[in-house]
């Protein structure tokens, strides 16, 4: 390979890295272009299994700021650079290389940290980025649904309370039955005519006594 093309690969490969959320190393050897092709669909949307020259990956590793994958870059490598959800990613490796032992999980790097094949496998265990909005999008309905039902309790309250308040207005504006309408206004006819009654007579005594004091 001319200088210029293994210059351009070493730029293309540490792009990858940079651009890749993970990437995963592995061994390819006797795997068929059909089980390769097969491998690549399984990645997911977003992630493409490449194979690499290791001198060149190293190199871009390297100017890509990851040092930590020297030790696994021997032997045929390929990568699979995953730019969408690396659990989906993770979880088709594993699926493939159990029914095709051929393929051998080497390890990888995720936003920049380095991970064995151990570490990958845990990762494939995990739940997928859909199936875990789609959890939280169910919590969070639930939740919504709980706080509709702390907000109608006193909603209900409150409508109970403004109808006990048209009732008690209703009531004294003298929307009350005849005879107890009745009985309150003679009663406050009598206190108002002993109101004006009373002074009338302080009036006339205190007039008499004058009289008998003249005499």
């Amino acid at each position: 390979m001319a200088r210029l093309e293994k210059v351009g690969a070493v730029a293309e490969i540490a792009n990858r890295f940079q651009a890749s959320s993970a990437a995963v190393l592995t061994g390819y050897r006797g795997l068929t272009v059909a089980q390769l092709t097969t491998l690549r669909r399984s990645l997911g949307e977003g992630s493409t299994y490449t194979i690499v020259k290791n001198t060149l990956t190293k190199r871009a590793a390297h100017d890509a700021g990851i040092t930590e994958l020297d030790e696994l870059l021997s032997g045929p490598t390929a990568i699979a650079f995953i730019g969408g959800d690396p659990v989906a990613a993770a979880k088709g490796l594993r699926d493939f290389s159990r029914a095709n032992p051929l393929l051998i999980i080497k390890g990888g790097v995720l936003d920049g940290r380095p991970l064995s094949a151990t570490e990958i496998s845990r990762i494939a265990d995990l739940e997928s980025r859909e199936v875990l909005l789609a959890k939280l999008g169910g919590a969070m309905k639930g939740s919504l649904t709980k706080a509709a039902g702390l907000f109608q309790a006193p909603l209900s309250q409150v409508a109970r309370l403004a109808a006990a308040l048209v009732d008690k207005r209703s009531a004294e504006q003298g929307e009350t039955p005849a005879g107890e309408s009745t009985a309150t206004t003679e009663s406050a006819a009598t206190a108002e005519s002993t109101a004006t009654t009373e002074p009338e007579a302080a009036a006339v005594s205190e007039s008499e006594s004058e009289s008998e004091s003249e005499s």
